[in-house]
């Protein structure tokens, strides 16, 4: 099964969506190849970071008081799955240098990636780190195996900022606009699950997929192709 993992590391929903996957694809003991697409939400963050509070009033024209009401909701949705989650006092940094971090890993060692990116994830939701800071990026790779030199080069050179943009492009082609988005093929089979299913929901299409019954099925937001 190959399941392409479109993901924007400020997105909540993208960090629970593929705890949700995982659990079903291990429930399910299922033989999968991982390959991650980069989806920069707002790319004009690279200019400036912005606390997720402040965000989140602006994007839905609502008090800052109640967008951390919002934001401590989500909190409780990742809590209820076993993952830790400091949403509220969060600050919204530049992605953009941890996906091409992210493309240079899965090109050279493409093992490590699916690790890499959760780590990515538990820096910026968890610890609250700075993703936009080469020095935190590199700690994290090295913590993946990475050699430290060669995550520097990468950083610091601009490598893999095409890639990038052309993984946004390529989705918004599709008439992608959100994360997360999987696309699960298997068997000639294709669906495509844009957003967080619940771990339940992830397993039956899993399921359904690999049994070749997706025919005449609908699974919520997922659409089949």
């Amino acid at each position: 099964m190959n399941i392409i993992y479109l993901i924007n590391f400020n997105c909540p929903y993208s960090y629970i969506g593929i705890n949700r996957l995982k659990k079903a694809i291990a429930n399910l003991d299922l033989d999968v190849e991982w390959e991650i697409k980069s989806f920069e939400l707002e790319p004009l963050v690279r200019k400036e970071s912005v606390s997720a509070i402040e965000r989140y009033a602006e994007k839905l024209n609502i008090t800052e008081k109640e967008a951390e009401e919002k934001l401590i909701e989500i909190e409780k949705i990742a809590s209820d799955d076993g993952l830790e989650m400091n949403f509220k006092d969060m600050t919204l940094r530049s992605s953009k240098d941890a996906h091409r971090l992210c493309k240079f890993i899965q090109s050279k060692y493409s093992e490590d990636t699916l690790g890499l990116v959760e780590e990515i994830f538990k820096a910026n939701f968890v610890e609250n780190e700075n993703i936009a800071d080469n020095k935190v990026l590199t700690k994290i790779a090295v913590s993946c195996g990475i050699d430290a030199e060669e995550a520097e080069k990468i950083l610091e050179n601009n490598y893999y900022n095409i890639e990038v943009e052309l993984d946004r492009d390529e989705a918004l082609t599709h008439s992608i606009t959100s994360t997360p988005c999987f696309i699960i093929s298997e068997k000639g089979e294709r669906l495509i699950i844009p957003g967080a299913f619940s771990a339940e929901d992830f397993e039956t299409a899993l399921k359904d997929l690999n049994e070749g019954n997706l025919e005449s099925k609908s699974y919520g937001m997922g659409t089949l192709q």
